[in-house]
C-alpha cells in the first residue's frame, strides 16, 4: 500500500522559503526513497502574490492569509519562513500548534522570544515543533546538543554564529580595510541586510545562544541575562594588535555552566592562533561543545544562506516524514530550571585592552599601577610610536583576573589626563 505524501504548507517565499521549494523539487527521488514518504508542497503564502519570484511553487495553491494555513485542511504540516518575532509568524505557528498541526521554522527571533510558550503549546496539543534551521543554517547543531549529547551533561558552549560577523572580521584583517567599508560591501553581496544592527550589534548571535544555552543546560531560556556587545567598535589597530600578540577577533557566543551559575555573552573575543575556533574565516560558523562523557567536539559549516538553511528546513521536515520526532527542547517545558546568571564579580578571564595616551614619561607606570591596584596582571604589551608624537597606542593582554576587577581599573584609567580615548577591552578566550 502506497504511503500517502506529507503536504506542506510554506509561509515565505523569501531566501530560505525559495530554497527549501528548489531543494524539495530537485532531491524529490532522494527525499523520498530516505524517509520512505514524499514531500509535496500544496499550498504557499507570501506578503506580495504578483511580485516575480525565481521559484516554481508548481500546483501549490496560493493562500492570501499565512495565518489561515494553521487551519488549511489539506496540509499536514506548516513550514514558517517568514521570520520576526512578532506578526504573522508568531500567529500562525501559535495557530497551527494548538491546533494539533506541526510547525517547523526557520525563525530565531521568533523562538528566542516565544520558543518556551511555543513548546508548551506544541507539548499540551502532542505535536511537533522543530526549528533546525534557526541556528548555525545547516549545521545540524540543535540535533546534536538536544539528541546525539542527550546522555551527557554539556557545560560549555564557544560559538562563532553570525557569518556577516565573521565575514566583516576576517576581511578587515586579510585586506586591512575598516568595518564600515567592509560592511558596505557585505551589503552589496547580500551578507548584511541593508539594516545590519542584528548582525553587528550581537543580538543574532544572542538569540542562538540563548536557544543552544536553553537546550544544552535544561534552564528557561531567558535572553536579557545575556550580555551582548557587537562589533561596530573593533578597528584595524585591534586586528594588528591581535595579530602582534598571536590571537585572531572573532565574535563568540559563550555560555559556561559553573558552580557560580550560567555565563552567557556575546562579543569580540581575542582567540589565540592554533585553536580551532581561530581558524574559522569568511561567512562559515563554528560550535564548539564539551560533554562530560563525549568531550569536546567541534561542528563547522555555513550558518546562513538559502542552500544551507533549507537543508536543515527539510531535515526537519523528512524527521517528521519518518516520524522521528523529539521534545523541542529536550525535555518537558515544565521541567526547564530557572538559570542562575553569574554575576560580574564571579566571571573571570584574560583581557585585551587598548588604550591611546599621551606621550609622556612614566604613561606606563601610570596605568601598571592601577591594574596592580585592582589585581590586574600584565601577561604582554606592544606600544608603537606615533608619527603625530603627542598620542601613543598601547596594547596589553593580561593574565587571569575577574571582569569586576577590570571594570573597575578600566574606569581608573579612564579617568587619567593622559587617557585620551575610551579604553577598548576585549575577552581573550582560549575556546
Amino acid at each position: 500500500m502506497s504511503v500517502k505524501p506529507l503536504r506542506i504548507g510554506v509561509a515565505g517565499l523569501g531566501t530560505v522559503g525559495s530554497g527549501v521549494l528548489r531543494l524539495l523539487a530537485q532531491n524529490a527521488n532522494l527525499i523520498e526513497t530516505r524517509c520512505g514518504r514524499a514531500l509535496k508542497v500544496v499550498a504557499v503564502s507570501a506578503r506580495d502574490k504578483s511580485k516575480k519570484r525565481k521559484v516554481d511553487t508548481g500546483d501549490a495553491v496560493w493562500v492570501d492569509d499565512p495565518v489561515s494555513l494553521a487551519g488549511h485542511p489539506d496540509i499536514d504540516v506548516v513550514a514558517e519562513l517568514m521570520g520576526g518575532a512578532e506578526g504573522a509568524a508568531r500567529k500562525l505557528a501559535e495557530a497551527a500548534l494548538g491546533a494539533g498541526r506541526p510547525v517547523v521554522t526557520a525563525n530565531k527571533a521568533l523562538i528566542a522570544a516565544h520558543g518556551m510558550a511555543l513548546a508548551g503549546i506544541a507539548e499540551r496539543a502532542k505535536t511537533v515543533f522543530a526549528y533546525e534551521a534557526a541556528v548555525a543554517g545547516g549545521i545540524p547543531i540543535i540535533k546534536t546538543v538536544r539528541e546525539a549529547l542527550a546522555a551527557n551533561r554539556v557545560t560549555e558552549i564557544h560559538g562563532i554564529l553570525n557569518g556577516t560577523c565573521n565575514y566583516i572580521l576576517t576581511q578587515m584583517r586579510l585586506r586591512r580595510v575598516s568595518f564600515e567599508q567592509v560592511l558596505e560591501e557585505a551589503q552589496a553581496r547580500g551578507y548584511a541586510e541593508a539594516d545590519p544592527a542584528a548582525d553587528v550589534d550581537g543580538h543574532d548571535s544572542a538569540h542562538k545562544l540563548g536557544i543552544l544555552s536553553c537546550i544544552a543546560f535544561g534552564t528557561e531560556l531567558r535572553m536579557a541575562h545575556i550580555v551582548t556587545e557587537g562589533i561596530r567598535h573593533v578597528t584595524l589597530a585591534d586586528i594588528g594588535y591581535a595579530d602582534e600578540l598571536g590571537y585572531r577577533i572573532k565574535l563568540l557566543g559563550v555560555a559556561r555552566m559553573t558552580g557560580d551559575g550560567i555565563e552567557q555573552r556575546v562579543g569580540p573575543c581575542m582567540v589565540p592562533l592554533g585553536k580551532p575556533l581561530a581558524g574559522i574565516e569568511d561567512v562559515l560558523n563554528g560550535i564548539q561543545l564539551h560533554g562530560d562523557y563525549a568531550g569536546k567536539m567541534m561542528l563547522v559549516g555555513a550558518g546562513a544562506g538559502a542552500e544551507a538553511t533549507a537543508s536543515a528546513v527539510v531535515a526537519d521536515l523528512i524527521d517528521l516524514a519518518a516520524a522521528r520526532t523529539a521534545l523541542p527542547l529536550g525535555r518537558p517545558v515544565g521541567t526547564l530550571e530557572k538559570p542562575q546568571p553569574m554575576g560580574a564579580e564571579k566571571s573571570r578571564g584574560c583581557f585585551y585592552i587598548r588604550l591611546t595616551v599621551k606621550d609622556k614619561p612614566g604613561v606606563v607606570a601610570d596605568i601598571a599601577a592601577i591594574l596592580r591596584d585592582h589585581a590586574v596582571s600584565m601577561e604582554s604589551m606592544v606600544q608603537h610610536g606615533s608619527p603625530s608624537g603627542d598620542a601613543v597606542p598601547i596594547a596589553i593582554a593580561t593574565h587571569e583576573t575577574t571582569l569586576a576587577e577590570m571594570q573597575t581599573a578600566m574606569a581608573g584609567i579612564a579617568a587619567l589626563p593622559i587617557v585620551l580615548e575610551p579604553p577598548c577591552v576585549m575577552r581573550i578566550e582560549q575556546g
